[in-house]
């Protein structure tokens, strides 16, 4: 039997409990071992909760207990969380994860720490809630160069831009409903300007490399710009407009990261998700094109992917799973000096004006009096910033294209 402590009990840690415990006699057999929740970690008591007598307040319960062998980490953060776990690792225990800004911040370390003590630190759910691309990216991918991957990797973001297109909203209105419906926090700030998606670019794109990619170093751009307007614009040339996490080689030394809202053409498979669901789109040397689909977030799909990291534990006990990802810091491309499309909206008085300062591009009309689209052909970022900021007011938005 393996015993297994779980630090926090709220959405996600009660979703691992109730996962053990609805699939037992299934996650039993295909762990090779009997898994027993001994303890959960939580300030508060559960009195009425069926599991509320394996509750502790003090870690070092835990951490003293040599009979446990796995360590759910649900807290959240980079405090406490970090502290438990590292602890926790070098108690020989493993620890299995969701905390994505955890493992964006120490995954390098931790990983380290985990092989120095023969135990294994994994965090399939930190990216993409019950989605499997952690696994796929370190065994079914490792015939592979990974090229580039794009992830739409925030059910929030999503499921604004999907009804916005939808129903011909604005942010602001569909931002209020999602937040009514328990899709956006009451501070959606994470969400809404990117930093969720970031995170997790920045953990899938140091699997991509083998190295460290800083999410704090990353361009990240969120949504609270786009409007229904630009969705008119955007279904008249044929794109819907996505949040996209991106990491893309660059030469054999550089590789570009970025989150932003990118219009997408409306037949590319990653344009056909929607609402709160999630995926992931590789692009490999050999294989080609991948995607991977399904509930990004969420109780029991996030906590499937925490259980499915107990089980690879428990398999793997005294032995460390290859996970690739060193401290050495990755170089990132300056994202003013890439080149890409471009699209605008502005008043129909500029309308000459942007054709001058973008030659080659195309008019998008969608009906909308006193103003146009364009699109421009491939330009550096910073030569476009720098003329899109000279048309002043003239000029009401701007969105990239994939």
């Amino acid at each position: 039997m393996i015993n297994i402590a779980v630090l926090g009990y709220g959405t996600v840690g009660s979703g691992v409990v109730e996962v053990i415990e609805t699939n037992k006699g299934m996650v039993d057999k295909k762990a090779t071992h009997e898994l027993n929740v001994k303890y959960i970690l939580d300030l508060r008591d559960f009195p009425e909760d069926p599991y509320g007598d394996r509750v502790v307040h003090d870690v070092n319960i835990i951490l003293n207990d040599d009979t446990v062998g796995i360590v759910c980490e649900t807290m959240g953060g980079v405090g406490a969380a970090y502290q438990f776990t590292r602890q926790a690792l070098e108690r020989g225990k493993s620890v299995c994860t969701s905390n994505k800004e955890l493992v964006a911040k120490h995954g390098p370390e931790l990983l380290k720490i985990a092989g120095e003590h023969n135990c294994n630190y994994l965090f399939e759910a930190s990216v993409g809630g019950g989605i499997p691309i952690i696994r796929p990216l370190n065994y079914s991918l490792t015939a592979e160069r990974i090229d580039a991957i794009t992830g739409i990797l925030n059910g929030t973001t999503n499921y604004i831009l999907s009804k916005m297109e939808r129903e011909g909203a604005d942010f602001d209105e569909v931002l209020k409903e999602a937040q009514e419906k328990g899709y956006a926090e009451r501070n959606p700030e994470a969400d809404v300007e990117g930093h969720d998606a970031c995170r997790k670019i920045a953990i899938l794109s140091s699997l991509m490399l083998g190295k460290n990619v800083d999410s704090e170093k990353i361009f990240t751009e969120g949504i609270t710009k786009i409007t229904a307007a630009d969705f008119l614009y955007a279904k008249e040339a044929g794109y819907t407009i996505k949040l996209l996490a991106r990491a893309k080689r660059q030469g054999d030394s550089e590789t570009l990261a970025m989150v932003a809202p990118f219009l997408i053409p409306k037949d590319h498979p990653l344009a056909m998700v929607n609402d709160v669901f999630n995926a992931v789109f590789v692009t490999g040397n050999m294989l080609g094109d991948s995607m991977y689909y399904g509930r990004g977030a969420g109780k029991l799909p996030t906590a499937s992917a925490v259980v499915s990291d107990v089980i690879d534990c428990a398999r793997h006990q005294g032995k460390v799973i290859t996970c690739f990802w060193d401290e050495e810091e990755a170089r990132l491309s300056d994202v003013g000096e890439t080149k890409r499309a471009f699209f605008l909206r502005v008043k129909s008085s500029a309308g000459q004006k942007v054709q001058e300062a973008f030659p080659g591009g195309r008019v998008i009309e969608a009906g909308k009096g006193g103003e146009i689209g364009y699109i421009t052909g491939p330009v550096k970022e910073r030569e476009f910033q720098a003329k899109y900021e000279a048309l002043g007011g003239e000029a009401f938005n701007r969105i990239r294209l994939f």
